[in-house]
């Protein structure tokens, strides 16, 4: 065996595979750096990784050699190197939220054998649906709208995204025009503050036809690298199928496939993005 990470997170020498020690170590080093804590001297590497100085100071030299890790001017500390921006670009372009949701698509339809939708939110604000794995029932929910702006507050995946904004892109949508589905009245702002609060609280948004007649829906929060609310996932089926009771069963499901798909975007489950109640 290499190296395994013992409690702290700390690195303990293990013997095993030849140069894969002197890997686990260097990584142990690279993540010790984060955005509360960019720059490092080597004594503190050591103390954080639970490697001798001499053993931390030889593994940063070969870190900066190789462009991972880079001196800062004029001090004896370290901050992560030019080379990774690179990498961390490839790493992007193959870790995108449509790449990686077909597959955890496929796997909550299948198991759920209804429609399965990938929706985000943009600045307009507007949710959109980017992409749906189809029910194999005759009788099912299809989204014949991808990429057309719908109105956040309506269905279950624009009300979780939404409840999962910034405030002031809430705050902008509670103050303006709120209609109904049908354009045939208002919902009401302090109602819907109420309901993005109990979203927030129970991690997941429901629609009963809603939005579409004979359709309700289920939705759950995607999150990315950085903790951030970057999509949600839901569950459609149609009205004949599933009621509230139907849904709530299936929450589990969702809510296990968006973990999966957080997980390929990157998310450890670690200091999420926080996210509060909406304001009137």
């Amino acid at each position: 065996m290499g190296d395994t990470k013992g409690a702290g997170g700390k690195v303990s020498g293990q013997h095993g595979v030849p140069g894969v020690q002197s890997i686990d170590r260097a990584m142990s080093l690279l993540s010790v750096f984060s955005t509360a804590r960019p720059v490092v001297g080597v004594s503190e590497l050591a103390r954080a990784t639970g490697l001798a100085r001499g053993t931390a100071h030889r593994l940063v030299a070969a870190l900066v050699s190789h462009g991972l890790l880079t001196q800062v001017p004029d001090t004896t500390s370290y901050c992560l190197g030019p080379r990774l921006l690179g990498l961390a670009e490839v790493a992007r372009q193959q870790i995108s939220l449509e790449a990686q949701a077909g597959p955890v698509m496929a796997w909550l339809r299948d198991r759920s054998t209804e429609t399965v939708g990938l929706h985000i939110l943009d600045d307009l604000p507007s949710r959109r649906t980017i992409a749906q794995a189809e029910s194999p029932h005759a009788l099912r929910r299809t989204y014949t709208d991808l990429g057309a702006p719908r109105p956040p507050y309506q269905g279950a995946p624009g009300k979780l995204l939404l409840a999962h904004a910034g405030e002031e892109l809430r705050r902008r949508v509670l103050e303006g025009a709120i209609p109904t589905a049908d354009g045939e009245s208002e919902l009401d702002a302090a109602d819907l503050t109420s309901e993005l609060t109990a979203i927030l609280r129970d991690g997941f948004a429901l629609s009963l036809q809603e939005r579409v007649p004979g359709v309700v829906a289920l939705a759950v929060p995607v999150r990315d690298h950085r903790g951030v609310v970057a999509a949600a996932l839901s569950i459609s089926i149609p009205s004949v199928r599933a009621g509230r009771d139907e849904l709530l069963a299936l929450v589990p499901l969702a809510e296990e496939a968006a973990e999966q798909l957080s997980e390929r975007l990157g998310y450890t489950g670690a200091n999420p993005a926080p996210t509060g109640p909406a304001q009137p």
